[in-house]
């Protein structure tokens, strides 16, 4: 006979769960049964906060040589306090080497807008103290919210995460993608990594193709101090970008995967599966599964909706580059073919019926979409596609375009062949919205028959931006706010320009692109986002430094936009 013992009972709900405990207030105070030997060298953290519940995470690494053991036990404890005078839940859960130690627990039954304390406990070490907060439920006066993407490892430190984890009243933390980098120790980003004491390991060195690769590089990213100590401040809500997985991925492919390396999809698999085993995520379809997309309720004042515009739906990136002919020629007419091809998708037509039939439903008095590349229209003059796409051969037009640009909005006359010059338009980033302009504007109408006040956030660029979202009509449909990276390098970086150039690029940008409002080319930082009744109110933050932990707050831009 299978009996189904306490230890039975949780190994079978942890398979049924895809890896997640769940705990009610029916189990509020279980005995814990003694734990085992382990360390919680990698922190702790929690996510995907709900009215009624969250998710609590940590790794328990077995102290038996740091090497793979059986399986251990925890307890774990939620508080209100942080001295743990008075615990709330208390309970066991088992761990082993098919979840790679890591433990997740989806306590249910909270308090709305409240604030918790938890920890994890092993036989003789103890996890940091983290804290959490449940969602609100009503009547909600602010929102307050941290925005991050792109964190690279060999780039640099993640003091943007350490400066956001100094405040305490962050309502969540948004994390749009770019976790991790899966390149190679002699990759993107990798130049002053040995000097710097950010090298990566012998033993996960190689581009990460493997579900033990994609492991160790998330415990190699979550040994770093800023890192943990953000997701010990704050439940995080994330979503995954390109670099999870490998760099520029579409539904059926990579760019940065070849047939060398394996099938793509079983390598997406392993991507996704260490992915929701090291972030404190409640997958919408199980573990394995790679549909993330979901939302969450601030009250009546905000929906989040966080979206996949890279994994499912995304149709095969068009390569600029593919319609110049080799006399240097560029075939305009079957390139905006391409762009204009009804076909083409972004979000797959699944996840598109879901946030159009979402967004329908919601209440909310700001609906924000969680999302990962740019949205807005970024047409740049095509001289400056064109000297980009040859090498940069010719002088740069740039200058020149920008102040004929300039004229032009004082009133100042231009003759026709000036006017030619700034008409004749292209968009610079065919693997953001941009390259999918025909669902963006179908989603554009769809948010204007529903009159709803919508804020997109995006990541992916490692710059900061803020774009009106205008229809092919030029009406205003949104806003949207671009957070910078965490440590990977931007436009600077690309286009070799020092801080003063790349300041004077900024401005002169915003100057050429109609719906541009803001950027900056060349600093790292984070996006903190809040959202009142009449308002919402973008304000990023910059470091002055990511080679060593030692940094400071290097400036800020704040932008607030009033409703009526």
């Amino acid at each position: 006979m299978n009996r189904l013992t306490r230890r039975n009972f949780i190994r079978a709900a942890l398979a049924a769960s895809g890896g997640v405990l769940v705990s009610t207030p029916l189990q509020a105070m279980t005995r814990p049964e003694l734990p085992s030997e382990v360390t919680f060298e990698h922190g702790v953290a929690s996510g995907d906060p709900l009215q009624d519940a969250v998710i609590l995470w940590t790794r328990a690494t077995p102290l038996k040589n740091r090497a793979p053991a059986g399986p251990v036990k925890v307890t774990w404890e939620l508080a209100r306090d942080s001295a743990f005078t008075d615990v709330l839940r208390r309970g066991s859960v088992e761990t082993d080497l098919a979840r790679d130690y890591t433990i997740k627990i989806d306590v249910r039954g909270l308090k709305p807008g409240s604030r918790y304390f938890y920890r994890f406990v092993g036989a003789s070490e103890q996890s940091p103290v983290g804290r959490t907060r449940t969602l609100p439920e009503d009547d909600v006066e602010q929102v307050k919210l941290a925005v991050f993407s792109c964190s690279n490892y060999p780039a640099g430190y993640f003091n943007a995460y350490q400066l956001a984890a100094q405040s305490d009243d962050w309502d969540a933390v948004l994390h749009l993608g770019d976790y991790i980098y899966e390149y190679p120790a002699d990759g993107y980003a990798t130049e002053r990594s040995v000097e710097i004491g950010r090298a990566l390991p012998e033993d996960n060195g190689g581009e990460i193709l493997t579900l033990t690769d994609y492991r160790k590089r998330y415990a190699l990213y979550r040994t770093d101090v800023g890192l943990q100590a953000l997701h010990a401040a704050a439940p995080f809500i994330a979503v995954w970008d390109d670099h999870e997985i490998t760099n520029d991925t579409w539904k059926g492919g990579a760019q940065n995967h070849n047939e060398g390396e394996g099938d793509f999809f079983a390598r997406r698999a392993a991507a996704v599966q260490a992915y929701y085993e090291w972030l404190p995520i409640r997958p919408p379809q199980g573990e394995r599964n790679p549909q993330i997309y979901r939302s969450f309720r601030f009250g009546d004042l905000v929906d989040l909706h966080m979206l996949d515009t890279r994994v499912i739906g995304r149709d095969r990136q068009i390569d600029f580059a593919a319609y110049i002919g080799e006399d240097g020629a560029f075939d305009g007419r079957a390139f905006t073919a391409a762009l204009a091809d009804p076909e083409r998708s972004l979000l797959g037509q699944s996840q598109l019926a879901w946030l159009e039939k979402t967004l329908e439903k919601s209440s909310g008095h700001w609906q924000l979409l969680g999302q990962q590349v740019l949205m807005g229209r970024m047409h740049l003059p095509a001289e400056i596609m064109m000297n980009f796409a040859s090498g940069r051969k010719k002088k740069d037009p740039t200058p020149e375009l920008v102040a004929l640009k300039a004229a032009s909005l004082k009133g100042e006359p231009l003759s026709d062949a000036q006017r030619a010059r700034l008409q004749q338009l292209l968009p610079y980033n065919l693997d953001a919205w941009d390259g999918y302009a025909v669902e963006r504007e179908a989603l554009y109408q769809r948010v204007s028959q529903l009159q709803k006040n919508l804020v997109v956030v995006a990541g992916d660029t490692h710059n900061a931006w803020f774009n009106h979202l205008t229809d092919i009509g030029g009406r205003l449909v949104g806003l949207e706010f671009a957070a910078p990276s965490v440590s990977s390098p931007g436009m600077e970086s690309y286009l070799k320009l020092d801080d003063k150039a790349a300041a004077e690029l900024a401005q002169g940008l915003s100057v050429l692109i109609d719906d541009l409002q803001y950027c900056n080319l060349h600093q790292r930082g984070y996006m903190a986002l809040t959202f009142r009744r009449d308002q919402v109110q973008a304000e990023w933050k910059y470091i002055d430094n990511i080679l060593s932990t030692e940094f400071a707050e290097a400036g800020s831009h704040r932008v607030v936009h009033s409703l009526g």
